[in-house]
């Protein structure tokens, strides 16, 4: 005898309501479209289940018993249901993070992996791109949430995140001594490696350059703080970069200095959808990461 788990939840709701009307409005269905599962229910058993009048609907016996042996089954299936739905939920649980690709190179990879060992079940999926292309991202829903130098926007959450320092990288190899600082004013005549104007890095840049009232050569002009690290390990000229760039410097013949008079940073922001709830666990990521980068920015000597 074949019966299905639709046809039990409706005679369950029936003789729950003891009302057809009100059973049919619990399932979403019609009141035509209930009586033809109890009549199909009843034609499998082989009895009645309700006998009914224009006021009443009321159990018959047999109905009163068929109803106590479903009853603990329905609930325990939807508690089984329930629980491995949770249990998948969980072992299934994502965050797509975006970052630019320096970022992406230096700083996630370990990060992500300390994180694993706290929340095994929890997968971070990184995506590297620009800064317009990750905002975007976030904007259309395909991010959970990014990190970096972003302006407000409307329907975009934006909050402080973390600041990094503007650093002076030059090539090892131009027989200038290390130095732990260098002044805005001593970048006057030099050849720079600049970001595309529109890059948010060079705009503040640019900015700073203006205020101390310093004069630059524009060499190459590249869309990637890695392609500039690399220029000025070639002596093509030197380069404004922010500090998190510092490891890649040191993969490289590149000695950076901090700029001071004055210190310039940047304020990075962790940017997600209003219209979007964040994952479970992406709160947990967030700060677990904001405390991992200024440990990290610590130990590189990066503040």
């Amino acid at each position: 005898m074949e019966v299905s788990t639709r046809q039990l939840r409706a005679f369950r709701l029936v003789a729950q309501h003891r009302n057809f009307t009100r059973a049919a409005e619990a399932m979403f269905i019609t009141p035509s479209g209930l009586s033809v599962l109890i009549r199909e229910l009843e034609n499998r058993v082989g009895f009645r289940l309700f006998d009914r009048t224009t006021r009443h609907v009321e159990l018959t016996t047999h109905g009163a018993e068929l109803l106590a042996v479903i009853q603990r089954s329905l609930d325990d299936l939807d508690a089984g249901i329930a629980n491995i739905g949770r249990s998948a939920k969980k072992d299934s649980q994502s965050i797509s993070l975006g970052v630019t690709p320096l970022v992406a190179a230096n700083i996630l990879p370990p990060a992500i992996r300390e994180f694993r060992k706290q929340r095994p079940n929890l997968r971070i999926q990184l995506f590297d791109a620009d800064l317009p292309t990750l905002m975007k991202m976030v904007e259309t829903g395909k991010l959970d949430m990014s990190i970096g130098i972003f302006k407000g926007m409307v329907g975009v959450r934006r909050e402080p995140f973390f600041r990094f320092s503007l650093m002076v990288a030059r090539a090892a190899s131009n027989g200038m001594p290390p130095r732990a600082t260098t002044s805005w004013a001593a970048l006057d005549g030099e050849t720079v490696i600049s970001l595309s104007p529109g890059h948010p890095h060079q705009q503040l840049i640019d900015k700073h350059l203006l205020q101390a009232g310093v004069r630059v050569q524009i060499g190459s002009v590249v869309n990637l703080l890695d392609t500039q690290i690399a220029l000025v390990e070639a002596e093509e000229g030197i380069a404004i970069i922010p500090s998190f760039g510092l490891p890649a410097c040191r993969n490289r013949k590149v000695v950076t200095s901090r700029l001071v008079n004055p210190v310039a940073s940047f304020e990075f922001h962790l940017i997600s959808n209003r219209g979007k709830e964040l994952p479970p666990g992406a709160e947990e990521f967030a700060a677990f990461l904001k405390s991992y980068i200024a440990t990290w920015a610590g130990r590189a000597g990066v503040l």
